[in-house]
């Protein structure tokens, strides 16, 4: 019966229902089940509130196949990033069996002070993620290994994934390599590096105000392991791993491949197989340990480092924080991440096919009246597809459609859109736990969004500030005649 009946537009009382319904679903998952809501209620929050929009499409008349479809096709557009997923476990697995990231931690814990590490966490980042383009990428090598120094220094790792997030998204934002960066000029129809430039102008006061922040903080951290405890820990490193330069080769050969724009899954599992490799060839006595007894040295190589690529590995010593420290990555250690991103990008497809999320963002629009108010609605616009889509793409290229021409009526210039763009989507996405960068995250530096969420100071301060300079009248670049004469007659034809 349902067959018979045609697709109406949905209101925006519509709309909203299962907006609301999915806030009070997580609420109440944050409420009973707390720091674990990632792990199973988030996901089933996510399904309910698909269910109530797809109970108010059939309403409207949507098909439950056109449905169908859109789910399956917003499933479909996550695979990459879970490949992305599955190989960083893989990554993170091998490099933590080769050494390199306890090598990345015993020099760290040489060479950084704890009252300058937040800092310098944020600054390394920064210049990591600038160099390959990649967050993600900066995230599950840099800082899986920071929060092991963090760790090691006695330091709050809520602050140092703060520090790594927003150093991350800040070299991520402004690299030429960047996918988001090159995504949102190509969607406002502004030119990449004039919009790198036009970047700077809130994106370095915002990271000079966060290191400020950070520096505050290390500046006040009363807590000070004594170079005695760091020296024990130092050892207990030494005890466990053959350390030494050799083990960083894996970190190289992927950022090489990073900065040369291989592709982002073929570099991640070759950076995976260059941890296997190291593995085998200098951490031997580590291998022999975790291997059984009776295991020969063949059989010991090739279950041990099978089983860190698809379990991670699971170190055993007499101190519980640095079996907690060296524990963990593998495939397995991202399936409940993949998961959640399955479910969040069903539900954001289909709010997307009934129509619900352009009616909610039209009724948006209506409200606009100054360049201030259309400047922050689409902060707000982007916030909100990142919260309802859990994907940052989606919270550049919906908003950016949707926005661009009321920009050009405006005669702002195309990089004011895109700039807004990337202050609002592209850095917001890894504060929202169920969205693809929150749980990515989340799955690699093993610390909830919603507890280091008020340390990303650049993340939060980005967009505030963009929202100032559109209400102020800052540094808002104007269409020249010309290029509007040329616009409207492009629209006339």
């Amino acid at each position: 019966m349902l067959e018979l009946n045609d697709e109406n537009t949905p209101s925006l009382t519509d709309a909203l229902i299962p907006i609301i319904a999915l806030i009070v679903l997580l609420a109440t998952a944050v409420k009973y089940f707390g720091d674990n809501s990632s792990y199973g209620p988030n996901q089933i929050a996510l399904l309910l509130s698909m269910g109530v929009a797809i109970i108010i499409g059939l309403k409207n008349g949507y098909r439950w196949l056109t449905i169908e479809k859109a789910i399956v096709k917003g499933i479909s557009l996550s695979l990459g990033a879970v490949l992305i997923l599955l190989t960083v476990g893989s990554l993170i697995g091998s490099w933590l069996l080769s050494g390199t990231v306890p090598t990345m931690i015993y020099y760290g814990l040489q060479i950084l002070s704890p009252q300058w590490f937040y800092p310098a966490a944020c600054i390394i980042c920064g210049v990591v993620a600038m160099s390959i383009g990649s967050s993600w990428t900066t995230a599950a090598t840099i800082g899986v290994a920071l929060i092991g120094v963090a760790q090691g220094l006695g330091l709050s790792v809520e602050i140092t994934a703060g520090a790594i997030i927003s150093g991350a998204y800040f070299g991520d934002k402004i690299s030429p390599l960047s996918e988001t960066t090159n995504l949102a000029p190509a969607v406002a129809g502004s030119e990449l590096f004039s919009h790198i430039k036009y970047m700077f102008y809130t994106t370095i006061p915002s990271i000079v105000t966060a290191l400020i922040l950070f520096t505050f903080l290390g500046l006040s951290e009363s807590r000070e392991l004594a170079n005695e405890d760091i020296n024990v820990l130092g050892q207990q490193l030494l005890d466990n791993y053959s350390i030494g330069i050799e083990n960083l080769f894996p970190l190289v050969i992927l950022i090489m491949l990073a900065i040369n724009k291989a592709p982002a899954f073929p570099s991640v599992a070759i950076g995976a197989l260059a941890g296997a490799l190291c593995a085998i060839l200098f951490q031997q006595p580590l291998i022999m340990s975790l291997a059984e007894p009776a295991a020969t040295t063949f059989d010991a190589n090739l279950t041990v480092v099978w089983t860190a690529l698809f379990d991670g590995v699971a170190i055993k010593t007499a101190n519980a924080e640095l079996n907690n420290l060296l524990s963990g990555g593998g495939m397995s250690s991202m399936l409940n991440t993949v998961w959640l991103i399955m479910c969040a990008l069903s539900f954001g497809a289909v709010l997307e096919r009934l129509g619900m999320l352009q009616t909610f963002l039209q009724a948006i629009l209506k409200s606009v009246k100054s360049t201030g108010s259309l400047i922050a609605s689409t902060v707000a616009t982007c916030i909100g597809t990142n919260i309802v889509t859990a994907d940052q793409y989606m919270s550049i290229v919906m908003p950016g459609r949707m926005f661009k021409e009321e920009y050009k009526n405006r005669n702002l210039h195309p990089l004011v859109l895109s700039r807004t763009l990337e202050d609002s989507g592209t850095i917001t996405s890894p504060l929202i736990p169920w969205n693809t960068c929150g749980a990515y995250m989340y799955s690699v530096l093993l610390v909830n969004p919603l507890d280091y969420l008020f340390y990303c100071f650049f993340n939060i301060i980005n967009p505030i500030l963009a929202v100032v300079y559109g209400f102020i009248g800052f540094n808002l670049k104007q269409l020249s005649t010309a290029k509007v004469n040329k616009l409207k007659q492009a629209f006339a034809n």
